[in-house]
């Protein structure tokens, strides 16, 4: 018995909600906004369409593979995944969940971009002002850069001068 599409669907998000990201495993790709969308194309294969947090990630081989295991496991093969890099994932794609469940795990949520963010600009650095980023242990403003990056290119190095404690913030792209 083939399942309605509509149900198919449902399960998969179900699914997904459970394969976490590889470099933060507090969030699946659901809450980093990685699923961009689920459906069963002509052929009835299911699609599940991801947009990489960006181009060279070396975790998307293996997000790809978490996300076909998942469906497999979860009955609903055949499927495939698609890989759309347009528009360019964008930080503001993380829930709220995914938000709350980065400070939980210790890891600062990236602010939400503005309506006047520009892809690139170059500018005179002194002339920045960078917002502040709240300890995910203390919740402190008090914090400082310790180093531009963290464990991966996407997190940055920062240290609570409250608590003391380090702690890497979800930088905003």
């Amino acid at each position: 018995m083939t399942l309605p599409t509509s149900t198919r669907c449902e399960q998969a998000w179900q699914a997904l909600a459970a394969v976490l990201d590889p470099e933060v495993p507090a969030l699946s790709v659901c809450d980093l906004g990685l699923v961009r969308e689920v459906q069963v194309d002509a052929s009835g294969s299911l699609a599940v369409v991801l947009t990489p947090t960006y181009s060279g990630c070396p975790a998307t081989e293996l997000i790809e593979r978490q996300v076909l295991e998942a469906m497999e496991q979860a009955g609903l093969g055949p499927a495939r995944v698609e890989l759309r890099r347009a528009p360019a994932w964008s930080s503001d794609w993380i829930s709220e969940d995914g938000r709350r469940k980065l400070r939980e795990y210790g890891i600062a949520p990236p602010h939400l971009a503005t309506s006047d963010t520009q892809p690139v600009r170059f500018v005179n650095r002194q002339a920045l002002a960078e917002p502040a980023v709240d300890c995910p242990h203390c919740a402190s403003a008090q914090t400082t850069r310790v180093s531009a990056f963290g464990s991966t290119a996407c997190k940055a190095l920062y240290k609570c001068l409250s608590c003391l404690e380090p702690f890497e913030y979800f930088k905003p792209i």
